[in-house]
């Protein structure tokens, strides 16, 4: 009797040995397979196949289209780059600025085009090509300029608030220049952004020059100030997942002959990219660093 419990128990442990080992073995080809997969992005766009581009509506970067067609001057790059190493198909994924990153590492898409700054805080997170361009903010403000803003300094003196995009770099200049998070009305978006100085909820908005200037230019009730002397340098660049440095080094690699070619100028020169714009001798690995 006690032998047939003792061969009982050992042919037990046996099947929870082999089940324990069958499962470790299905979740090593699962996290083989995900590996694999998560590592295809440059075979995937040298095969012709379809690339899935990130963006949310941030004129002139990146705009979606009727049809939501990747339109804006870093999709028009981003599309020019990406037929130079092989694919012309693409899948655009609109969303808002804050789920870029989310949704990337969520596998909802494979590149990040809405003219994303590179930062310390999200080179931890995503990996960025060299920049493709170097850009400054200014301040979207009522015609006539009532509050006469001109910098971060004139909206902190003044106690005023300044609306700008949940997620944007100039939620953090606004708060090195002393501005009180209560004064930094954090909005979904570029548009957002527009309508709350419009309707009296901030008595600026701040944003990319390149972005404020359209709005001013297609709203006559606005005004657009010149560059914010104490606002940093932004340097916009596509952006991959932190796996994906094969793709990262191909597209660096095609850039440096895109740079500032006539190919280039006439791409994004529609959406109000000039040469003045070109990207200095700023690396990324410098601005990751910080």
């Amino acid at each position: 009797m006690n032998m047939w419990r003792l061969e009982t128990g050992s042919n037990l442990w046996r099947r929870v040995l082999l089940n324990v080992a069958a499962l470790a073995m299905a979740l090593a080809t699962v996290a083989l397979a995900g590996s694999a997969s998560a590592q295809s992005l440059l075979d995937k766009i040298k095969n012709g196949e379809t690339v899935r581009l990130g963006f949310s509506n941030e004129p002139p970067f990146s705009i979606p289209g009727p049809n939501n067609e990747p339109l804006g001057w870093v999709n028009a790059m981003a599309l020019d780059l990406l037929k130079k190493l092989g694919t012309t198909k693409v899948e655009p994924v609109v969303t808002e600025w804050g789920s870029l990153i989310p949704g990337m590492h969520a596998g909802r898409l494979d590149i990040i085009t809405g003219g994303m700054y590179i930062l310390p805080d999200r080179c931890r997170n995503v990996l960025f090509t060299e920049p493709l361009a170097v850009l400054s903010a200014a301040l979207i403000v009522p015609k006539g300029n009532p509050q006469n803003l001109r910098s971060y300094k004139d909206l902190r003196d003044k106690g005023l608030t300044v609306a700008t995009g949940a997620g944007w770099d100039d939620v953090q200049n606004a708060r090195n220049a002393g501005i009180p998070d209560e004064n930094i009305l954090q909005v979904a978006g570029s548009a957002e952004v527009l309508q709350a100085v419009k309707a009296g909820r901030s008595a600026a908005g701040v944003g990319d020059y390149f972005t404020m200037k359209e709005f001013a230019a297609k709203d006559a009730s606005m005004d657009v100030t010149d560059l914010l002397p104490d606002s940093p340098k932004g340097y916009p660049a596509l952006a991959f997942l932190p796996n994906q440095q094969a793709t990262v080094d191909a597209f660096n690699a095609v850039l440096k002959d895109y740079l500032a070619s006539k190919e280039m100028m006439e791409s994004v020169g529609k959406y109000g990219y000039t040469t003045t714009n070109l990207p200095d001798r700023t690396t990324a690995a410098q601005l990751c660093k910080g």
